[in-house]
């Protein structure tokens, strides 16, 4: 499961589609919003979907982006929304007592490299991988300190090939997720920033969905969504949820996976050389 932040509402949605057709993962892999998600779909895995779809249509900008009383060189914001929407879940205290195998991605402040926590203090695990870099504070954990993994894994899938997943789903968000159209953004400094930090991210998530998919199914389940929401708008979240709810189930009921390859609506399954067949383990790949 994917990043996103305020765009994790259309993982909901995507879930409703999933539960309704008897889906349960092996296995979950989440980066940032996908990971708060993805713990919950672990932690109820025949009806994370309706609990989740009550947390985000009640869900306000305050909830989760909250001042503090002082002004920390760290981040903008504290982590005090999250811990009691985490505290709120229903969760147990540590990751392996989950009813699914679950991964939180962050990335590692120090080295820059993905972090993969499958183990330990669960919500220590889930503040580290949603931490924005400068908006919510990193997170020190096992002596390492710990930023949001969407900046090296914005989509996990190469977690979950490396868990050994031999099937994937994916679950992403956001414009980044989609194929960009070619523009040349107005010529002032915001921007073009956000044009950059837009291609950024989608040749990182494109890079990594087809490397996955040279070894195994990967199916990339599509929201529907167009015109998504600024990332502090929390607002849109019953459309997000309801689009993603048609558009996924929809792609479920048509699909047909042969073996390995890319399979999503934007463009025909790209099929590896390889052995077809019925996949024997599924990981459902979410971020914030």
């Amino acid at each position: 499961m994917g990043a996103g932040g305020v765009l994790g509402a259309a993982h909901v949605g995507v879930g409703h589609a999933l539960e309704q057709r008897g889906f349960i993962p092996d296995m979950i892999i989440g980066t940032s919003v996908g990971a708060l998600n993805g713990a919950i779909a672990a932690a109820h895995p025949d009806r994370a979907a309706p609990w989740l779809d009550h947390v985000w249509t009640e869900l306000r900008r305050r909830d989760v982006y909250q001042l503090g009383y002082l002004f920390s060189r760290a981040s903008i914001f504290t982590d005090r929304g999250l811990r009691r929407l985490i505290a709120r879940a229903g969760l147990p205290s540590r990751i392996e007592q989950l009813a699914v195998p679950f991964t939180a991605v962050a990335m590692d402040l120090a080295t820059g490299a993905p972090a993969l926590l499958d183990h330990g203090d669960l919500e220590s695990a889930l503040l580290a991988s949603a931490a924005i870099p400068g908006i919510l504070p990193p997170v020190d954990r096992g002596g390492r300190t710990f930023v949001d993994g969407g900046v090296v894994a914005y989509v996990p899938v190469l977690a979950a090939q490396q868990a050994g997943a031999a099937s994937v789903v994916v679950v992403a968000t956001g414009p980044e997720s989609s194929p960009l159209p070619v523009t040349v953004p107005r010529r002032r400094a915001g921007a073009i920033a956000a044009r950059a930090g837009l291609l950024l991210l989608h040749h990182q998530i494109e890079r990594d969905l087809h490397e996955v998919a040279r070894r195994i199914p990967t199916v990339v389940l599509p929201t529907g969504t167009e015109v998504w929401p600024a990332p502090w708008d929390f607002g849109h979240s019953q459309r997000l949820i309801s689009t993603a709810s048609r558009t996924a189930g929809r792609f479920i009921d048509g699909l047909r996976v042969s073996g390995p390859g890319l399979y999503r609506v934007e463009e025909a399954p790209t099929t590896a050389a390889g052995p077809t067949g019925t996949p024997n383990s599924t990981a459902l790949g979410v971020g914030l």
